[in-house]
């Protein structure tokens, strides 16, 4: 997978300048990858982010996780609040939840840095606590240039060759099923992936694989790359024995 630009930044702008003019209560920023991106868009249409680093800096701000945190802070933006782990969705609105007392959503106007494909479970979610949401996409998930290794592993999975499979986002699912159904293989890699121990980097990973009809054998115990390697390493014989041992 990879991450490209939008074709068009309008809606980008648009909020940038909306933010300048104080039309927004609450940001929610989803990806340090988008942040950044985010920033660099408004750099290069209105040619000087200061006055976009500014109105961050008089917003309230929620951060989905560490990465944009780290964004943010290569340009002294304060996070009026943090998501927890495993940074979902769900975790964003307990967040908020929790600091009603502080900042009711009801009427309020709040934007979302999308990443690569739109969370409606995140806008629905605000929009049912009264919230007037403005979603605003920054990039998007799409296909790897090269193929071929993509292919190449559709084809080792639908041939059940494969131990191990490790998932650390929820869009290679959606990416590598895509490519095995223009092979013609969907059915067999789905086979495939049940045969092996499939590994995934966190809950939402998780979703995105039972709803294509697989349930993960191991979810790292805390959704980063580090954990998924190092405790798939350490269960993936035991998990596989146990795995062939029922089937």
């Amino acid at each position: 997978m990879r991450e490209v630009p939008l074709e068009s930044n309008i809606e980008a702008v648009a909020f940038a300048d909306g933010l300048a003019r104080g039309e927004f209560d609450l940001v929610i920023l989803m990806t340090g990858v988008g942040t950044r991106a985010l920033i660099a868009t408004i750099e290069q249409v209105r040619g000087s982010r200061d006055s976009f680093i500014d109105a961050l800096r008089r917003s309230r701000i929620v951060a989905r996780g560490p990465k944009p945190v780290a964004a943010l802070r290569e340009f002294q933006v304060p996070m009026w609040a943090t998501a927890p782990e495993p940074n979902t969705w769900r975790e964003i609105l307990s967040t908020l939840d929790s600091r009603s007392s502080e900042l009711s959503l009801q009427g309020l106007r709040v934007a979302v840095q999308e990443y690569g494909v739109s969370n409606p479970d995140l806008l629905a979610g605000l929009r049912e606590r009264g919230a007037v949401v403005t979603a605003v996409p920054v990039y998007q998930w799409a296909l790897p240039e090269d193929l071929e290794p993509l292919r190449a592993a559709c084809r080792t999975l639908s041939e059940g060759k494969i131990d191990v499979i490790l998932f650390t986002t929820a869009t290679q699912v959606v990416h590598l099923l895509s490519v095995a159904e223009s092979l013609g293989l969907g059915r067999a890699v789905i086979d495939g992936i049940k045969k092996a121990v499939v590994a995934s980097v966190g809950p939402t990973t998780s979703e995105e694989l039972r709803e294509r009809g697989t349930d993960p054998d191991l979810e790292a115990s805390h959704p980063k790359m580090g954990f998924l390697v190092r405790e798939a390493s350490e269960r993936a014989t035991e998990l596989l024995k146990a795995k062939r041992a029922r089937t």
